[in-house]
């Protein structure tokens, strides 16, 4: 087991993520989530509070960075060893002084990412997921809308250790009447012609905006609509700044 420590200095995590079909690859929009349960980056783990997307987030310069000294060589490595990659590739980043490091690799989209980065697709995934499986991913058909995306989790009281269930669920309607607003639903089932709680995360509210602060504003207009007891969420989702670097460069 080797372990290299990367805490002092660092600015910064980054979700970066790519789709390849195993010799071309795309880059999805960048992305940040939030982790920890309460507001300020405090508190317990979760499966993630919160995400933004917005182009502002990765510099050109960071991003060539990223894609020349970690990405590229990842999916030459693999194809070099006769297993070369389909799909979704997840890469978890910090952003330490001395460049970007990575912390975890993941075969799939990351939750809440993921809603941050379909509220931007302006193509059709289901296309670009035939064109991964049959080796013919062409970059340019990634289209992605402007400006931002922001997702917010609402979650159940207690999540991430024990929660109840089975808490009516209001204000839904309401919550997308708002423009670019849309709510996934993840911890939640129908009885009847009500919908429950059922889960620790329950809801994903997710907005688009011409900025950030727009998207964001939606969203959070949006989760102020609805209610179940004891819901909780971040109230801070992207407002650490749109700009990701490792402080020094």
């Amino acid at each position: 087991l080797v372990r290299q420590h990367v805490s002092p200095g660092w600015a910064a995590t980054l979700s970066f993520i790519i789709v390849t079909d195993g010799n071309n690859y795309a880059l999805l929009v960048p992305t940040r989530d939030h982790k920890r349960l309460f507001d300020g980056n405090q508190g317990p783990n979760t499966g993630g509070m919160g995400a933004y997307s917005t182009d502002a987030l990765l510099p050109e310069g960071l991003r060539n960075s990223i894609v020349s000294s970690i990405l590229e060589p990842t999916l030459a490595g693999l194809a070099a060893q006769g297993i070369p990659y389909q799909g979704f590739l997840y890469v978890g980043l910090m952003l330490a002084r001395s460049g970007p490091k990575v912390l975890e690799f993941n075969c799939r989209l990351g939750d809440p990412e993921a809603q941050a980065i379909v509220a931007r697709m302006d193509f059709d995934l289901a296309e670009v997921l035939k064109d991964v499986a049959s080796g013919s991913l062409v970059a340019s058909k990634l289209r992605w809308k402007p400006g931002a995306s922001a997702c917010l989790v609402l979650a159940s009281g207690g999540y991430p250790g024990k929660f109840q269930t089975g808490k009516p669920v209001d204000g839904l309607a309401r919550a997308e009447q708002i423009a670019g607003v849309n709510v996934l639903h993840a911890g939640t089932k129908r009885v009847g012609n009500e919908i429950i709680t059922s889960g620790g995360r329950v809801l994903g509210v997710t907005a688009v905006g011409p900025t950030l602060g727009a998207a964001l504003g939606s969203a959070y207009a949006a989760a102020e609509r609805i209610r179940f007891e004891r819901m909780h969420y971040r109230k801070d989702i992207g407002r650490q700044g749109n700009t990701l670097r490792a402080s020094g460069n």
